[in-house]
């Protein structure tokens, strides 16, 4: 009821000061970014001048082939793969979706394949033999969800790795000793939405390329959810040695669609439909391709692809100025979350906590008049005051979990954002302290 009460005021507060029009500043660039302007033309364009369909032969048609076959390479380019490596989806949650049927089917495959040829995968298939799928214990819901139903419809055995309370990350011994013989996939996110973490995938891919040469079929299948990483950190699909990997259009300031990429996709990388319909994406995702979105995430690529050095220096220095200006004026009231020694980090990710009992990170931020931010990852925001399982995973104790704020700088924040929100936060705690 308090809390109904707070939230109620503070929007009334929110209301007037958008009236007057004091300044909001944007810290939830992990959640979601807003369009390039020159993203926004590449749609325009599209909308106005190629809405025929893509396999048809007129001009609007041909144009719209033109465009998505530009951003494909584009996209291709960004993450270090060929053009037929790309595969268009709606979004990441269907892109991560795809990769764990595709290992179930790719498993089955390769059981039938064996028996025919009388050889035994695992546990004979009477005593409930099932593919294996490792993920770690801080994954995006659209991993760590569907590996869950999988393993309720009994459809696979699933290892769920819990990161090191020291590192935040995945220990790749971990990984390895979880691997059995009936292992088809294996899933680890490049950098974690909450803590900005960078997860060793490139160690954890050269650690199985080794033991795939010493084992039978079925390999072990590697993805990688780069949805965070894309457009803040160089990503190179061949330094990773993945299978799979996943790319999100709305972290990287393109509209909300999504790409997979596959290596080798069906002659080197086994990949099947998810549903069926007309000859798209070579068979393997159908349905008339989305050229405005498409054409939107290619010119997001190309900016990357372009700019990617500028944008990550910026954001590093953005951040760091974020930390320091906290560490100054809040001192020992302030706790990081993500800082781990000698461990990498995205450049402009800051998830900090308030420490005190009345300083709950919802609290803070329903009282912030001019910070836009969240507590964490945008599909838990209506758990109330609920400790990240994340943070929790990672070894931060419920009590400074539950007062945790993700402040996520973008490539427009400017110093004088933060000051602004700096002084926004002082207001906010002094509030809720009482004084």
């Amino acid at each position: 009821m308090e809390t109904n009460l707070l939230l109620e005021k503070t929007d009334q507060q929110r209301n007037g000061l958008e009236k007057s029009g004091s300044k909001r500043v944007y810290l939830d660039y992990n959640a979601t970014t807003p369009l390039e302007p020159d993203v926004i033309e590449a749609i325009t364009v599209a909308l106005q001048e190629a809405w025929g369909n893509p396999s048809s032969t007129y001009t609007p048609g041909r144009k719209a082939k033109e465009i998505i076959s530009h951003s494909r390479e584009s996209i291709a380019k960004m993450v270090g793969g060929c053009a037929d490596d790309i595969i268009f989806m709606s979004g990441g949650t269907e892109a991560n979706n795809f990769v764990f049927h595709t290992a179930i089917k790719y498993f089955w495959n390769v059981v039938q394949k064996a028996e025919l040829n009388g050889v035994q995968v695992g546990p004979s298939q009477q005593g409930g033999i099932l593919p294996h799928l490792i993920t770690s214990n801080v994954e995006h819901d659209s991993v760590r969800l569907v590996a869950q139903q999988l393993m309720e419809e009994k459809k696979a055995e699933v290892t769920f790795i819990p990161v090191s309370k020291v590192t935040g990350q995945v220990e790749v011994d971990d990984v390895m000793s979880a691997i059995r013989p009936t292992t088809c996939l294996i899933s680890v996110m490049l950098a974690n939405n909450e803590t900005g973490v960078i997860m060793p995938v490139g160690e954890i891919s050269k650690r199985i390329r080794a033991l795939d040469e010493q084992r039978p079929a079925p390999r072990v299948l590697l993805h990688t959810d780069a949805a965070q990483a894309i457009g803040k950190l160089r990503v190179d699909s061949q330094d990773l040695g993945v299978d799979y990997l996943t790319i999100v259009g709305h972290k990287f300031y393109a509209p909300r669609i999504g790409a997979l990429y596959v290596k080798s996709p069906v002659t080197l990388t086994p990949i099947y439909p998810l549903f069926y319909g007309g000859g798209q994406e070579n068979n393997l995702r159908p349905g008339t391709e989305n050229t405005p979105m498409i054409a939107g995430l290619g010119k997001a690529a190309e900016l990357v692809n372009k700019n990617l050095e500028h944008y990550m220096a910026d954001m590093c220095k953005t951040r760091d100025y974020l930390e320091n200006c906290l560490e100054a004026v809040f001192g020992t009231k302030v706790h990081f979350n993500n800082r781990f020694n000698g461990v990498a980090r995205l450049p402009n990710t800051c998830n900090v906590s308030f420490l005190g009992v009345n300083l709950q990170g919802r609290r803070v931020l329903a009282c912030c008049q001019r910070l836009l931010a969240s507590v964490g990852a945008a599909c838990h925001s209506s758990q109330e005051d609920r400790p990240s399982h994340i943070l929790l995973s990672c070894g931060i104790s419920p009590s400074v979990a539950a007062n945790a704020i993700r402040l996520s700088v973008g490539r427009e924040t400017t110093t004088e954002d933060i000051d602004v929100i700096i002084k926004d936060l002082r207001e906010a705690v002094n509030y809720l302290e009482g004084r």
